[in-house]
């Protein structure tokens, strides 16, 4: 396949291109494994599949680096190209293990995230990912804050000592070991840091999740040396009471569905809705078999982006 600017336009030359690559993949797994290890050979695919797509983004990126493309033409190629690589990785595990809803609305949920993650690899606008700080670097910071601050009170030697052992306590108290403070994105524009946390929804099981939000970000707000801002980006229109926790917490910025693309237009200075809305459409994509399963099984609603 030849690598050029016009494969952001090749949605069909590109499902052609994975498509075939797809029928080699599944030709080389079927001396592998059984009809009965269907779920190993669905395993295998999706990582097969995948590494093709890999693949073929390591050329463009290089072809890109030596071309000096611009980052709209970068990121136009790789949008389409993650996309039909999803549409083809969609219907072949399909034929390998048809999908329940379930185990689809999950799938489509994470295939979400890192493509609207893109947006922030080839960014528009002056924004660039930082490495999060780890647990242990902001409790030692916090640590020697309150502990200079106790050694500069007037009072005894014994009770700065029980103060500090308090202090010990209520960390004991929040944590029994080390809480990952890296969440799905982290950038900033130069002045301000920004926490963000991709959900495709929030449903039923969400409360473990949402305690550790509520921690983390209580956590961000409490370090000082930096400007932090917290922000969860959720795909879904509708939601539940875990999230109505979140946004009424005042530490974490929430958006849903067009807001949330606003946002991610607003940072990134690409419209990725506009680009959903002109080149997504899963079920037109769909080979006719999957197309034929899709409406079977009610899975329509979804693969709403």
């Amino acid at each position: 396949m030849e690598i050029t600017k016009e494969l952001r336009f090749q949605k069909d030359r590109l499902l052609e291109y994975f498509r075939n690559r797809s029928n080699e993949i599944l030709s080389e797994l079927a001396l592998q494994f059984s009809a009965s290890d269907f779920k190993k050979k669905a395993s295998a695919f999706n990582k097969e599949i995948i590494k093709s797509k890999d693949n073929l983004l390591s050329i463009l990126i290089e072809t890109a680096r030596n071309e000096r493309w611009t980052n709209r033409e970068i990121l136009e190629c790789v949008l389409m190209i993650t996309y039909t690589n999803d549409v083809v990785m969609l219907e072949s595990r399909n034929s390998v293990w048809e999908y329940e809803y379930m185990a689809f609305s999950r799938r489509v949920g994470e295939l979400w995230e890192p493509f609207c993650k893109l947006c922030f690899n080839y960014p528009l606008t002056n924004i660039r990912l930082f490495v999060p700080p780890l647990f242990s670097e902001v409790k030692q910071n916090l640590t020697t804050e309150i502990n200079t601050y106790i050694d500069g009170l007037k009072i005894k030697s014994d009770e700065k000592k029980q103060l500090k052992k308090y202090y010990d306590k209520v960390w004991n108290l929040v944590t029994s070991g080390e809480i990952q403070l890296e969440c799905d994105l982290h950038f900033t524009d130069g002045k301000k840091k920004y926490i963000v946390d991709f959900k495709s929804g929030f449903g039923s099981n969400e409360k473990g999740n949402t305690n550790r939000l509520l921690l983390v970000g209580s956590i961000y707000r409490n370090i000082e040396v930096e400007d932090y801002q917290c922000m969860i980006f959720v795909r879904s229109t509708e939601n539940n009471h875990y999230l109505t926790t979140l946004q009424n917490s005042g530490v974490w910025d929430t958006s849903c569905g067009v807001n949330t693309y606003n946002k991610i237009h607003h940072f990134t200075g690409f419209d990725i809705h506009f680009w959903i809305e002109s080149n997504i459409d899963w079920m037109k994509d769909f080979s006719p078999e999957m197309r034929e399963s899709v409406t079977n099984n009610n899975l329509q609603n979804y693969l709403i982006w």
